[in-house]
């Protein structure tokens, strides 16, 4: 076992912290209360290799080991995790999947300009009835022999407005259930594809989250990833490395919360000396302290596993639960610190508070990662 970073990990980990201590957090609460969506700094992002961080080089990805995707996405969360989830859902939920399943033709096509941030990707799994239960796809892609027409509706879609290419899951052959399902890397400006309008959201609110509607979209047999009735395994698999990047923002969440707690705790007096002094708050403190590196510990693990060619989706889908489960406990604690001033948006561990609930949600609900986990130890 071990637990040193490399020289190339922790290149990873200060580069993304100096971005987003310096740069990111200056118009922050900005764009969170106007819910503007982060354009220059995803460029920012893309110019620094983050977009594509474990993309093959050959792809024009910066090739990093999962460890660094992991140290840098805690980085960006810790300061906004809009950022970060838009940084993850192109890395994990579409970079991955093309470059693990798609052909050198896709690769070249598709991924090499989202490795590079040129263009931005989404990921259309979730509908307005198959949220938690994935296999219920009504959206349809008919084989019409060279090409298929796409017709249904996605629901709560990252970067649905401002990606421009998406992997869309469907179903092909209806009566074989998830066996029939496919999915498909479709130009987001593709005649008959609409966009709703933007969901105005409790957290994560400068990235931009829409429905997405298809009516008789055309989509060329070449854009289907893998074998016919492959969807729902690469949806799945997708998933799997998805969650990870879930756990590592929410213990970018709960550290950046704990570090602004700590620093307050410091500074504010009360009753004669710094809060920090009064057991009650140390206390709260070392149990934030000692949590954050139980997450860290299931995060690394599983991103270890990942990157040592093991199978990591018991192991990503730990991580998801206990990293959004303490992550809510920890923003909630550190607004409880802060007292009144926790509460107002000046402060930012209200933000990091509202941001940490939807780790407990999206990518699979805590709920699912007990299904995932209790069917995995129960199968052993």
């Amino acid at each position: 076992m071990h637990f040193e970073y490399t020289e190339e990990q922790i290149m990873a980990q200060q580069s993304a912290r100096d971005l987003a201590q310096k740069e990111f957090i200056q118009d922050v609460i900005e764009r969170d209360t106007h819910a503007i969506f982060p354009e220059k700094h995803v460029k920012k992002l893309a110019e620094l290799g983050f977009m594509g961080m474990q993309v093959d080089p050959k792809y024009d990805g910066t090739g990093m080991d999962t460890v660094s995707y992991v140290l840098a996405l805690e980085e960006i969360s810790k300061v906004d995790s809009s950022l970060a989830v838009i940084m993850s859902v192109n890395n994990s939920l579409v970079c991955f999947p093309i470059e693990k399943y798609g052909n050198e033709e896709q690769k070249e096509k598709f991924l090499m300009p989202l490795a590079r941030g040129d263009k931005l990707g989404a990921f259309l799994l979730s509908e307005p009835e198959a949220g938690s239960d994935a296999t219920k796809q009504r959206t349809i892609a008919e084989d019409k022999g060279d090409y298929y027409i796409i017709n249904g509706t996605k629901n709560w879609i990252t970067s649905g407005n401002s990606a421009n290419t998406y992997v869309v899951i469907a179903h092909t052959h209806p009566e074989k259930g998830h066996k029939g399902i496919n999915a498909f890397i479709v130009d987001r400006h593709a005649e008959g594809i609409s966009v709703g309008q933007h969901e105005d959201k409790m957290g994560m609110r400068s990235s931009d989250t829409h429905s997405v509607m298809f009516s008789d979209v055309k989509v060329p047999k070449e854009n289907r990833l893998g074998d016919d009735g492959m969807g729902f395994k690469i949806a799945m698999k997708t998933l799997e490395a998805g969650r990870l990047g879930i756990a590592a923002q929410a213990l970018g969440l709960a550290s950046g919360a704990y570090e602004l707690a700590l620093k307050y705790a410091k500074e504010r007096k009360a009753f004669g000396t710094e809060i920090i002094n009064h057991q009650a708050i140390a206390f709260k403190l070392a149990d934030m302290a000692t949590e954050i590196e139980m997450m860290r510990l299931l995060a690394f693990k599983a991103a270890w596993l990942k990157d040592s060619g093991k199978p990591f989706g018991t192991a990503s889908a730990m991580a998801k639960l206990a990293c959004a489960e303490k992550a809510m406990q920890i923003t909630t604690e550190a607004v409880q610190i802060h007292g009144g001033y926790g509460y107002v948006k000046e402060y930012h561990v209200e933000r990091l508070m509202r941001d940490a609930k939807l780790t407990q949600i999206y990518e699979g609900t805590s709920e699912i990662q007990k299904i995932v986990i209790s069917r995995a130890i129960t199968s052993a």
